[in-house]
């Protein structure tokens, strides 16, 4: 019998739900932070909370810490749901199945490089630029314009998700149940199961095969960004 949901695997939820947990919570934060520090822009009337700016890199970091881990399986194990090598001509064919499921491809795909965006730049910013009232400082506009592509690109995200499944797509993701296979009992299995076939040389348990040069190119470029991130900052200082 066909389910009536559609199944997420196990991994794709706990990087998923913990990287869009952290990830909300850090656009909550940064707009608090703003209203705090600058509200140049105008606001909402949040009440001004210094303490906010260190509660927001708290998410931040734990971003930026899980990213990496739900960029690869993205890349590699989750490439159906990412733009493909036909997207142009598929997008050509609006108000069909295949445009909107190309469109939630983009969507997806454009997640990543906005999220890879907001953390680099986060990581750019000096933390005393805030409390000191230095609000001129280029990365700074950077990071704010980041924070606006990271709400759009959530939106159309939830949106295209919404049009592609409905709303049991949209509440698969956060499903409990899961297949014998999945179970975290036999994580340890596997990765000795995968260590072993890298040591031997089987290059299909890397996922190397069958990869198109386009998600090859987005991965190299979304790790450098992210170890940059972590190396530039310990020579530029504040």
């Amino acid at each position: 019998m066909k389910p009536t949901h559609p199944y997420q695997p196990l991994l794709l939820r706990l990087l998923h739900g913990l990287t869009g947990i952290f990830v909300l919570g850090a656009i909550f934060t940064a707009y608090w932070t703003y209203e705090t520090y600058d509200k140049r822009w105008g606001g909402i009337g949040l009440p001004k909370f210094p303490a906010i700016e260190g509660i927001h890199g708290t998410f931040g970091l734990w971003a930026l810490l899980l990213f990496p881990a739900f960029a690869i399986y993205a890349l590699r194990r989750g490439q159906k749901r990412l733009l493909q090598p036909n997207s142009l001509s598929q997008l050509s064919q609006p108000n069909t199945p295949i445009g909107w499921y190309t469109l939630h491809r983009g969507a997806n795909t454009l997640s990543l490089l906005s999220l890879t965006f907001a953390l680099f730049s986060g990581k750019m910013m000096g933390s005393t630029w805030l409390p000191n009232g230095e609000l001129n400082h280029t990365w700074y506009y950077i990071h704010l314009v980041s924070w606006v592509v990271m709400v759009l690109t959530l939106g159309i995200h939830l949106l295209m998700s919404a049009k592609v499944g409905g709303m049991p797509l949209l509440l698969s993701i956060w499903q409990w149940r899961s297949r014998p296979e999945e179970s975290p009992k036999r994580w340890g299995n596997s990765i000795q199961k995968w260590w072993h076939d890298v040591r031997a040389g089987n290059r299909s348990s890397l996922l190397l095969v069958n990869r198109a040069i386009l998600y090859r190119v987005l991965e190299a470029g979304i790790l450098l960004s992210l170890i940059l991130a972590w190396i530039i900052p310990i020579f530029k200082g504040d």
